[in-house]
């Protein structure tokens, strides 16, 4: 498994695929599958049948999992893309922004 550097309530930047360019809020992060589910970004149709909670039934919209690969973080500074590294700063290990170093 590999060092996972986004984590939940991250803003990010889609860098490849189909939705290049969206920017959103990472939802939920999938260590073991290596995917996070981004909000507004990969977004599916998914046929529902009518139950206690949806009556209806229909077409549900919904995010799909995208890979970590095609997520970049986005500086906090200047709201680009940017790379994420690790040290310890006052005897506590925090994330920075390689662009700005400024602590994420």
């Amino acid at each position: 498994m590999i060092k996972l550097k986004i984590k939940s309530g991250d803003t990010v930047k889609v860098i490849a695929g189909d939705h290049k360019g969206s920017e959103g809020t990472v939802l939920k992060v999938d260590r073991e599958k290596n995917k996070a589910i981004v909000e507004g970004v990969n977004m599916v149709s998914k046929h529902t049948k009518p139950s206690a909670q949806n009556p209806q039934g229909g077409i549900v919209k919904k995010e799909a999992p995208i890979h970590i690969s095609n997520l970049s973080l986005i500086d906090p500074k200047s709201g680009d893309a940017t790379r994420v590294g690790y040290e310890e700063r006052d005897g506590k290990k925090v994330r920075f922004s390689k662009k700005s170093n400024e602590v994420i």
